[in-house]
């Protein structure tokens, strides 16, 4: 078994195991609630507080002046209430005195409109007012506060690129054109050739032609669009390794920032932050927009941890009940907060913190749910802090240890832009539903799954979903060929293997890059009309896409029976090496999906999850010596699994067989 060796988390909780923390905003309240609400975070358990996250306008109420008497006093008072700092530089967003005295700073829309101060994250990224102003904000707290005892993590700015990560303002196209210039080497004919510029008469004589790709009468360039995508992830980290640089000269405690791994963030390119960070750390709520929110929870974990690369990871923001930003801010059902909890640690968090600590009562966030909510103590809602306080100091063994997956599903940002910019054949093919479907199928299936970078060496996996890899460079499909050789078995889904990173088609036929390795050549998409669905020769029935498909060193699996690609194969496999490549031109039911991925784990000698289901979630993280079984069980039923060892929760011995009622959560460390 993995060893479970001290973490960086594990610092934040001095050893102590789980960390359990929150964002705090005192400068809300007045100072005479500050000891209450101290003394409320050492009962609930509190062990880690984020301060000064959108602090500006605070310590520096005004140019040239700065008033740091409240920052030096809740920073020692919860010093001496032994509760660790995670201190922001307090850039998040810029205070109405700089908009007012820069203007220039503020961000603007694809259709030039100016957004302006009043909300947050009020300025361009590429600015370098604004960038200066940050900057020395980020200097004097670290010189303040840099080697104070009760800091144990910085923070940088807060959800970089929420709001304004796509900035279309004049000082953005001189900043994309410094970042054209770098990529491609001073070379204008390098850009042209890129992007295909003969196209529509785009040819470029110079870089200072080029603009950013912002509202046209048409259909815009695609590889401008991609680009710009890239270069603006970039700026918004270039931001943060600004201030991170500052604080590593003043500083030697370990940097982070929070990161928004969810469905509806998509424009930052994590995989290319993680290398610049000390800790990963997500900010993750429920989104009761989507079909399945809990699914996508237990994906954006697993995507989490795959940042961290396998390494435990905190979750630095989650709600308790209810947001404050969804057309309907649903309220969490009798148990379903201790769903979601045990969800991300069962995942590999070792950290859980939440926004925030006392309910706000202005402002646009006063209907955010909060661990001390406006009820106050006297409340369901503050006992569900305490019982959640002692429910992570009961899982503090856990910390350290790892989730171990056989299995392995690709993910990438970049390809997630390309799939869904403008000008493809359906925008009913959306990326994220189709790796939704692929995890949700593994882990209905009992498969537990590591989410991966394309290119990721793929050695410790036996069975690899690849969904819609539209774009992929030739290393990439390289290494996912490499590992079918030595044993893997691959399902690679339609849609993947048709671009290059310039996100031009590859010729001789669909699915480019994978052609060779899967045995077989499409001619033609005939994706499906919404609400269209297709029969397979298997009995399941499909939607949302078909191909005109043929093999060439394939078996076909099932065909499809009706619909544009009658007669055509839709699920091949080819046997290559000492594995096996199968491609799926489909969209399955979720009930094939499911029975699909069980049936290739099982060829792949991946034992599924004993009790793991649709309702019920089973995972496992092992340590040097202890395993940790997590069962979560979401549906309406009681579940009987096969367990021998300790519940965590209850304390009570498991004799063989446990017990999960409805709604529940069980915790077995087992005998080993």
């Amino acid at each position: 078994m993995p060893a479970a060796a001290p973490t960086l988390i594990s610092s934040l909780s001095e050893g102590e195991g789980l960390v359990f923390g929150c964002d705090y905003n005192p400068e809300q309240w007045d100072r005479s609630v500050w000891p209450e609400d101290i003394r409320l975070m050492r009962e609930a358990g509190v062990g880690l507080v984020a301060i000064n996250i959108f602090g500006w306008s605070t310590i520096n109420p005004g140019e040239g002046r700065w008033d740091f008497s409240g920052l030096d006093e809740i920073i020692a008072q919860l010093h001496a209430a032994g509760i660790r700092v995670d201190l922001g530089t307090g850039t998040a967003s810029p205070p109405p005195w700089l908009t007012t005295t820069h203007p220039e700073i503020l961000p603007e829309g694809i259709d030039g409109t100016v957004f302006h101060q009043g909300g947050r994250q009020a300025y361009c990224p590429s600015s370098p007012v604004f960038r200066a102003y940050a900057a020395e904000v980020t200097r004097r707290v670290v010189e303040r506060y840099g080697s104070h005892p009760a800091v144990t993590l910085w923070h940088v700015s807060n959800e970089l690129g929420c709001h304004n990560a796509l900035c279309y303002c004049e000082t953005s196209t001189g900043a994309f054109r410094t970042w054209l210039r770098d990529r491609y080497a001073d070379d204008i004919a390098a850009l042209n050739t890129a992007w295909g510029t003969s196209f529509w008469s785009q040819r470029y004589g110079s870089f200072d032609e080029v603009q950013v790709p912002a509202q046209v009468l048409s259909l815009r360039n695609p590889g401008q669009v991609l680009d710009f995508q890239r270069f603006s992830s970039d700026e918004q980290l270039a931001l943060y390794r600004a201030e991170a640089e500052i604080i590593r000269a003043h500083s030697d405690i370990p940097v982070t920032t929070n990161f928004m791994v969810t469905a509806h963030i998509r424009a930052l390119d994590y995989w290319s932050w993680t290398a610049d960070m000390d800790l990963v750390a997500n900010d993750h709520y429920l989104d009761r927009r989507l079909e399945n929110p809990r699914q996508e929870l237990s994906f954006a974990a697993d995507l989490t941890r795959g940042l961290a690369e396998g390494d435990p990871w905190l979750l630095m923001e989650t709600s308790t009940s209810a947001v404050n930003w969804q057309p309907v801010n649903l309220a969490k059902a009798p148990g379903e907060l201790t769903r979601n909890v045990a969800s991300h640690v069962a995942r590999g968090a070792d950290g859980i913190c939440f926004f925030q600590w006392r309910a706000s009562t202005q402002g646009a966030e006063k209907y955010h749910s909060a661990l001390l909510p406006h009820a106050g103590t006297d409340s369901d809602l503050w006992r569900g802090t305490v019982e959640l306080g002692r429910m992570l100091e009961s899982l503090g063994e856990v910390a350290g240890t790892r989730v171990v997956a056989d299995a392995a599903v690709l993910f990438s940002w970049e390809n997630w832009w390309a799939v869904e910019n403008e000008g493809r054949p359906s925008e009913e093919v959306r990326y994220l539903d189709q790796v939704h479907a692929a995890h949700t199928a593994l882990a209905d299936a009992g498969i537990v799954a590591d989410v991966v970078r394309p290119g990721t060496d793929l050695d410790d996996y036996r069975l690899i979903v690849v969904p819609a890899l539209h774009l992929v460079r030739d290393e990439e499909a390289a290494v996912i060929a490499r590992a079918v050789e030595r044993g893997a078995t691959v399902l690679v889904t339609f849609y993947s293997g048709i671009v290059d990173a310039e996100d031009r088609v590859r010729t001789g036929g669909y699915p480019g890059a994978f052609r060779e390795l899967l045995g077989i050549r499409s001619e033609e998409f005939a994706p499906l009309v919404p609400g269209q669905s297709v029969a397979l020769s298997d009995g399941s029935t499909a939607s949302v896409w078909s191909e005109r498909l043929r093999t060439t060193d394939a078996e076909a699996i099932a065909s499809f029976v009706d619909g544009p690609s009658a007669g055509h194969p839709a699920i091949t496999r080819r046997a290559q090496g000492a594995g096996e490549a199968w491609y799926l031109a489909t969209q399955p039911s979720p009930e094939a999906y499911r029975a699909l991925v069980a049936r290739l784990a099982d060829a792949a000698g991946i034992a599924a999850a004993p009790g793991a289901g649709p309702d019920v979630d089973v995972v496992r993280r092992v340590g040097a010596d202890a395993a940790y079984r997590f069962v979560i069980n979401h549906g309406a039923d009681p579940v009987e699994v096969a367990a021998t060892g300790t519940e965590l929760l209850t304390g009570s011995a498991a004799t063989g067989i446990v017990t999960v009622p409805a709604g529940a959560v069980r915790i077995i460390k087992e005998d080993v």
